[in-house]
């Protein structure tokens, strides 16, 4: 089975995809060990601020070391360079906030798994046609799981994971996955600003571990 066939049966069974920035190395790592430690195989880093190249590539030595289980992936990628640039790094998947032709020929090019951001039918439909197999649906906050429902039946091929608007709550997740979503991506609900300035890590490792409990929950309400 190739990496990306691997990820796109991983994502769906683990369920909510991490995503988070921070411009400190050790604190990323300490983050990423809670979330391993709490279950999470697979973390999305997000490209927003200056010091995410050379962090990334920093966690991904890290990774390799002591979490080797651990798939890595970039997301927030919003130009070739920028792919190009963490594909040389060694991320395991591309994530874009919208449909970016260049990054999804980066993607392809290296056999990656590369995931778009829509948020229209026709958006969705140009992601399709040019080879994708999971569409990010973002903004989640403003498309809500009835978009999902109402999307549903024309894709049936495509995996949705909506980011964005996201609760770790039982209701709110139980409404997402019952819309027909394969995960959900989760930043600040889950690695929150309080938490990284407390430097609460453990408590990251708790809140993960609550999250898998409640979308276990939520599926099984469906």
């Amino acid at each position: 089975m190739s990496e990306k066939d691997k990820l796109l049966e991983l994502i769906p069974e683990q369920g909510v995809l991490p995503l988070f920035f921070h411009k400190d190395a050790e604190v990323c790592k300490n983050v990423i060990r809670n979330l391993y430690e709490g279950g999470i195989r697979t973390i999305e880093f997000t490209n927003r601020g200056a010091e995410a190249l050379e962090n990334f590539k920093i966690l991904r030595k890290f990774c390799d070391k002591e979490l080797p289980e651990l798939h890595l992936g970039a997301g927030t990628i919003k130009t070739k360079e920028a792919a190009e640039a963490f594909v040389e790094a060694g991320t395991d998947f591309i994530i874009s906030p919208g449909l970016v032709e260049e990054v999804a020929k980066v993607g392809d090019a290296h056999q990656l798994l590369w995931i778009p951001g829509c948020m229209t039918p026709s958006e969705i439909i140009k992601a399709e046609n040019r080879g994708a197999k999971m569409i990010k649906l973002f903004p989640g906050s403003l498309l809500g799981p009835g978009f999902v429902s109402a999307i549903r039946p024309v894709f049936p091929d495509l995996l949705f994971m909506p980011t964005g608007g996201v609760d770790v709550e039982r209701e709110n997740l139980r409404t997402w996955f019952k819309s027909g979503v394969c995960a959900v991506g989760m930043g600040s609900k889950l690695v929150s600003k309080s938490l990284l300035e407390k430097r609460a890590y453990s408590e990251i490792k708790e809140m993960t571990q609550r999250v898998f409990q409640t979308i276990s929950l939520a599926r099984k309400d469906l």
